[in-house]
């Protein structure tokens, strides 16, 4: 056993197999990245920030593999992500002490923040924020008591500002917010989202769709906010392009809500771009209570209750 001495705390490391777990609190500009998971030949979050910690490391230890709160899709940003990547023994204490000087030790949290980023370098797209030892029962994807989502919008009467092209969808017609914030009360609460979700085999579309509210801010853009247990593939952009085309006067409110019977959109309204998405924040628990809502959360979603079931984000 090593022990590490950093910021008048104890870091433990052990030699018999466990490992330790680290949170990491992440932003990007997704414009560059075919998404968060790692694909072969595509440039992706997790492919660089999982490169730039096996770097470090000299590629020594077990494989570094993150585990993410939200898994976004191509073009999509962040403000607020959250991971967790599991340290063996041997790399922990590569965090935890001096590369000159093994006597002087660090909180490895930093470190690995520190020389991560080093790795990735200055300017880049993908930023560690802050990274730090959590207890056993944290999980980064299944944790999670709520994830929360920000679209943002330039109609024809937005200031437009041109350093946040990226983050903002413009849009060349004028949309009604109180139309708007009428069609996203209607969708709050839980529902099966099928008619706002891309499938996937074997994964429910039932969620409980907790916040969704729209608001002009001093520049006129528009900004929506939306929270949930969990979001399904593509659910936030149909969400807010069923939203959009009531602001529009293209369909009416009560158009949107025989979607959950029916379960298909089909033309009704397009799904927003990504350029518009942000992953602001998520959720937890209480630290006792980690391990429970993991488990919890594990479950298969139904409009009546939980059975046994994988869970599946945005």
């Amino acid at each position: 056993m090593f022990l590490a001495r950093y910021d008048g705390r104890m870091a433990e490391t052990r030699s018999d197999g466990a490992t330790t777990r680290l949170r990491l609190d992440i932003a990007y500009d997704g414009t560059a990245f075919a998404g968060w998971a790692k694909q072969p030949g595509l440039r992706t979050v997790q492919g660089v920030l999982e490169e730039a910690i096996s770097r470090v490391l000299g590629n020594r230890g077990r494989p570094i593999v993150l585990t993410v709160a939200g898994r976004t899709d191509a073009g999509v940003h962040a403000t607020g992500q959250v991971a967790h990547v599991d340290l063996d023994d041997w790399q922990l204490t590569r965090f935890s002490t001096s590369q000159n000087d093994p006597t002087v030790t660090h909180d490895p949290g930093h470190m690995l923040l520190r020389r991560a980023n080093g790795a990735i370098g200055t300017y880049a797209d993908v930023l560690i924020r802050r990274a730090r030892i959590v207890p056993d029962g944290f999980d980064a994807r299944f944790s999670a008591l709520w994830r929360r989502y920000e679209y943002r919008i330039a109609d024809s009467v937005s200031v437009r500002n041109p350093l946040d092209r990226n983050p903002v969808l413009w849009l060349n017609e004028t949309l009604d917010v109180d139309a708007m914030q009428s069609a996203a009360d209607a969708l709050v609460g839980l529902h099966d989202f099928a008619a706002f979700c891309k499938p996937r085999e074997g994964a429910t579309t039932i969620r409980t769709l907790q916040e969704f509210r729209w608001r002009r801010d001093e520049h006129g853009e528009l900004r929506a906010h939306l929270q949930a247990d969990a979001f399904c593939h593509s659910m936030v952009r149909a969400l807010v392009g069923g939203c959009v085309a009531v602001g529009l006067g293209r369909i009416r409110v009560s158009d949107l809500l025989p979607l959950f019977d029916q379960q298909n959109r089909a033309a009704l309204f397009p799904v927003m771009p990504a350029r518009g998405l942000t992953f602001v924040e998520v959720g937890y628990p209480d630290d006792a209570e980690l391990a429970e809502r993991a488990q919890l959360t594990r479950q298969r979603r139904t409009l009546s209750g939980l059975v046994d079931d994988d869970d599946d984000d945005e």
